[in-house]
């Protein structure tokens, strides 16, 4: 997918890849992929998601009340892929960068092991869609914790494996605006999700006449490009067609970033591309 030194690039609604990757290696991707940059447990959590079947129509189930009966933008496998890596990648650059995951610094454990965390937190956090859109968070938590042990049942021994399922179950409940969030593992997940913000999350409402503010913001939102920084480990360059997509910016992304525990190590830049604003409204003839 991408190199350790490629920032992760969010375009519609699928990451960007490296031009280097041919149409063979794409088309053989699996359902669920991240970069696991020779971390032998990250790849056998990956082939163990990627077996589950269960999980995957849980995916599926959410993205059925999500789209089809709420009118909502993907919540399905498309999403879950993308907080995957985007949540991997703001995790990484925050160790690059100095900064040491909680369970690193509260259980002992290594920073390979926050890479669990953060994987298998993205990988749940909205499957309780599968149930209601209200309080999803909690479903997810609920449906989750079962999944969570068994997915990492021959990764790691106990007392471990408690440790890994508490933490990245904290991601799961803490990836809502208004909760707070302890770790810095559940910090990036939480943040990851609000950075899936590009034009293919309201490419759905907004064809179907759902034209609001949300969908207008969010179709407006060309790119978010995740890189290191110079002066914080994290730089999010966010590029826009329009200026309503600063409503991303200010009613989405800030109280996710605000209100986890990683704001002091996050800038956030937006521009607007081009010398015109794209059109996003119909011309009505009023006369």
């Amino acid at each position: 997918m991408t190199t350790d030194t490629e920032p992760v690039v969010a375009q519609g609604s699928e990451i960007a890849y490296p031009q280097s990757e041919g149409e063979t290696e794409r088309a053989q991707r699996p359902l669920f992929y991240v970069p696991a940059r020779r971390n032998a447990r990250l790849q056998l959590l990956l082939d163990a998601i990627n077996a589950d079947t269960s999980l995957h129509q849980l995916w599926r189930c959410a993205n059925i009340n999500a789209v089809d009966r709420s009118g909502m933008s993907d919540h399905g496998p498309t999403h879950v892929r993308i907080v995957a890596n985007i949540s991997l990648k703001l995790l990484r650059l925050l160790v690059d960068g100095g900064i040491q995951p909680n369970i690193v610094s509260d259980y002992g454990l290594t920073a390979e092991d926050a890479e669990i965390v953060v994987v298998l937190g993205a990988a749940l956090h909205d499957i309780g869609m599968s149930i209601h859109r209200h309080e999803h968070e909690t479903y997810s938590l609920i449906l989750g914790a079962p999944i969570a042990r068994r997915l990492l049942d021959t990764i790691y021994e106990e007392p471990q494996r408690t440790i890994v399922v508490s933490e990245a179950l904290h991601a799961v409940i803490a990836h809502r605006s208004d909760e707070r969030t302890y770790t810095i593992e559940a910090s990036a997940v939480k943040v990851g999700d609000a950075l899936d913000m590009t034009q293919g999350r309201s490419r759905i409402p907004f064809e179907h006449g759902a034209v609001n503010i949300h969908s207008l913001s969010a179709a407006a939102v060309e790119r978010v490009i995740i890189k290191s920084g110079e002066s914080r480990p994290i730089l999010i360059e966010v590029v826009l067609n329009n200026s309503v997509g600063l409503f991303q910016l200010d009613e989405l992304l800030r109280p996710k970033i605000t209100s986890s525990g990683i704001a002091p190590y996050v800038q956030v830049e937006a521009r607007i591309d081009g010398e015109n604003e794209k059109r996003l409204l119909p011309v009505y003839n009023l006369s």
